[in-house]
């Protein structure tokens, strides 16, 4: 298990994180969310034990991350590097060898993993050789390669389409299947709740939020309406008690309350208009939360 327990980090006067505290499970996998420049790397290089926590420990299995063996943990930066004159085979042959594997053992499971990811090209290939899109498949195949137990992904979805991200998905699944705790971070929120078992946001280098999407979800009431009717006056609809904001798509609107409440009241008032064809009142999802908490001013 990994543990977090009230790390703090300064860069001079400058807070990078601040009493920042989580834990990742076996089997578990975390979102870190947060703006760029909200701490996000800069927690992920104190749990690498790249740089040291001014104050607070980082754990594994009960003992300090640093006197632990790093052939357990995988790591893909945002910073994306290959070795471009490397055929694929000796790049993957490089990172599994630091990871304590053999050649023969990247040998024997490199075809499997490209066949996961449908890199499109060969393993004899030279790495400048290959697509942008197949050099990161490369690169994320050198980061879990080896099974690790903790899997450290920095932005591991950035630059890629819809199908290879769900390539990435299938990948990351199938680590947390064999036990691995696993704590990412992403700006695209459909990934991060299609994922987390737990998420942490960050501002500021501070914990804003933490806990399930359910749960995060639930705290914030069930404050959005979709609506579709023909012929809504929309000046009317912001007037309604309870409205804070409408977005309309043509004949569709997106309302949120100010109190989930006023929900019976306006579907009283747009039903008597005519036919209603769509309205439902939910929590307001992962992507419309981070937005309200980027947007609150600092305590």
């Amino acid at each position: 298990m990994l543990e977090l327990k009230g790390i703090t980090k300064r860069f001079g006067q400058q807070l990078a994180v601040a009493d920042e505290s989580f834990t990742v499970r076996p089997g578990e996998i975390l979102g870190l969310i947060g703006q760029s420049g909200a701490g996000k790397t800069t927690t992920f290089r104190m749990i690498l034990g790249f740089i040291r926590p001014d104050l607070g420990e980082v754990r594994w299995a009960g003992e300090p991350i640093a006197q632990i063996n790093r052939d357990i943990i995988g790591y893909l930066p945002e910073e994306r590097g290959l070795y471009p004159k490397m055929t694929v085979e000796n790049q993957v042959q490089f990172f599994g060898q630091l990871h304590g594997m053999s050649k023969a053992a990247v040998n024997a499971a490199l075809p499997d993993w490209m066949a996961r990811f449908e890199v499109k090209g060969k393993r004899t290939d030279k790495v400048k050789d290959l697509s942008k899109g197949n050099q990161q498949k490369i690169q994320l195949i050198c980061a879990l390669i080896f099974q690790p137990r903790l899997l450290i992904l920095d932005e591991p979805f950035s630059g890629l389409d819809p199908v290879n991200a769900g390539l990435l998905e299938d990948g990351i699944r199938a680590l947390q299947e064999s036990g691995a705790a696993i704590i990412f971070s992403s700006h695209d929120m459909s990934n991060v709740e299609a994922l987390s078992d737990h998420l942490v946001m960050l501002k500021n280098g501070r914990t804003v939020l933490a806990g399930t999407v359910e749960e995060i979800r639930d705290s914030y009431g069930r404050t959005r309406i979709s609506l579709e009717r023909p012929s809504l006056d929309e000046a009317a609809l912001r007037a309604l008690p309870g409205v804070a904001s409408v977005v309309r798509h043509g004949e569709h609107y997106l309302l949120h309350l100010t109190d989930p409440a006023a929900g019976r009241d306006i579907f009283q008032a747009v039903s008597q208009g005519g036919y209603i064809a769509e309205f439902s009142q939910q929590a307001p999802d992962l992507d419309e939360i981070f937005r309200m908490k980027v947007g609150e001013a600092d305590a």
